[in-house]
Parts: structure tokens; C-alpha cells; sequence
């Protein structure tokens, strides 16, 4: 299993150029994309915009619950496991109401591996805590409850992108974006304090029991 802090999946990732841009999957709600469970791209329009507007990367989205889902939609969460557990058959995803959305989930996350290969994508970088997108945490169940429970896992969608060889960052892995800038625009100095989602401090204390 590939995750954004593999250091192998991040070496092996090769210097671009303005002619040679790196390709980049992008979760569609990170573009701008009004592709949320509400119709709204969640206010992350923009957020990796001074990186993904570089001449040295060519970002190309995808929101695989819109592709397998539809929007507006239902709340979907994995329960039982993680991303992993559902293509294993081991899990399932619902909605809030009980619904049960997994094949739509796998149906999406399936659709996203094949447009990451149509468009030759390095790597991808997803938005975390989704059940599809999530590359670090994740609802352990429903989220719509009393007292909110996570899981350090990954979606469906990005479950499925890295067991075929697609290194996945989180939007909140702001160490290994800072490497990432570093490789797109050798001008960049990162910042030293950056930490990615699993080394942050609400991580490490939740996870720790």
C-alpha cells in the first residue's frame, strides 16, 4: 500500500519541466469543482492553487463519487474498514439514512484509476477524510453522529489508485507538498516547520488511544 509519506513512492517521482509537465490527478472539489455531497466544491477552490498553477505541473481533476454517485447526493461512509476492506469486500459504504452506495463508490473509484491512466497521471493528491479521496483518515462510520469517530485509512477511489501504482498526497500533507513545490520549482525553499496529516498534533493525540 502506497501512502503520501512512502518515501520510495515521493523518490521515485522524476523533475518535470514547462515542456514535460508532471501529471497530477486531483480531486475535482480541490479545482474548484462544485461536485461536494451539497453541490459546492466545500470552499477548497483555489486552496493548491499557487502549486498547481505552476508551468511544471498539469493538474487534471476528477471527483469520482459525482462520476459514480451523481450530485447533490447522500453522505457516503465507509463502515466496517477502510477503502482497502471495501474492495476486499470486507466493508460497505452507506449514507446517513442506511442507504447502501458501495457499488456506486466502487463504480466511481474504478472510473477514476481508468482516467488516471488514460491521462498518464505520477501522482495524485486527494482530498483526506473522504470516503473515496481519503489518503490518511477517514469516518470510522457515519458521521452524523453524537461523537464524530475516525479511522487512519484510506477511501475507496484512492484505495484503489495506489494498490496500481499511484502515489497519493493528502491536501493536508503540507510537508510532502513542500517537497513537491521543491520539485516543480527548484527556486522553492520549503518551509522546515511543515508537517504532513500524520504528524500534525490533532493526529498523533487521536490516534494514540
Amino acid at each position: 500500500m502506497r501512502l503520501p509519506h512512502d518515501p520510495a513512492a515521493r523518490a521515485a517521482l522524476r523533475r518535470p519541466s514547462a515542456a514535460d509537465p508532471l501529471r497530477v490527478l486531483v480531486s475535482g472539489c480541490i479545482l474548484g469543482q462544485p461536485c461536494g455531497v451539497d453541490g459546492t466544491d466545500y470552499g477548497m477552490g483555489g486552496s493548491l492553487g499557487d502549486l498547481l498553477a505552476l508551468p511544471t505541473v498539469r493538474a487534471v481533476p476528477f471527483c469520482p463519487e459525482h462520476h459514480g454517485l451523481g450530485t447533490p447526493r447522500t453522505m457516503p461512509d465507509i463502515h466496517g474498514g477502510d477503502g482497502h476492506d471495501v474492495l476486499d469486500g470486507k466493508a460497505r459504504v452507506l449514507d446517513q439514512h442506511g442507504a447502501d452506495l458501495t457499488e456506486g463508490m466502487l463504480i466511481g473509484a474504478r472510473a477514476m484509476l481508468a482516467f488516471a491512466r488514460e491521462q498518464r497521471v505520477e501522482c495524485a493528491i486527494l482530498t483526506d477524510m473522504s470516503a473515496a479521496c481519503g489518503s490518511q483518515v477517514i469516518s470510522d462510520g457515519g458521521r452524523f453522529v453524537a461523537e464524530r469517530r475516525y479511522r487512519a485509512g484510506v477511501g475507496v477511489a484512492a484505495a484503489l489508485l495506489s494498490r496500481h501504482g499511484v502515489p497519493v498526497v493528502s491536501q493536508r500533507d503540507f510537508r510532502t507538498l513542500q517537497w513537491l513545490r521543491g520539485r516543480l520549482d527548484p527556486t522553492h525553499v520549503p518551509d522546515p516547520a511543515a508537517r504532513d496529516h500524520h504528524e500534525s498534533a490533532w493526529y498523533v493525540d487521536y490516534f494514540r488511544t
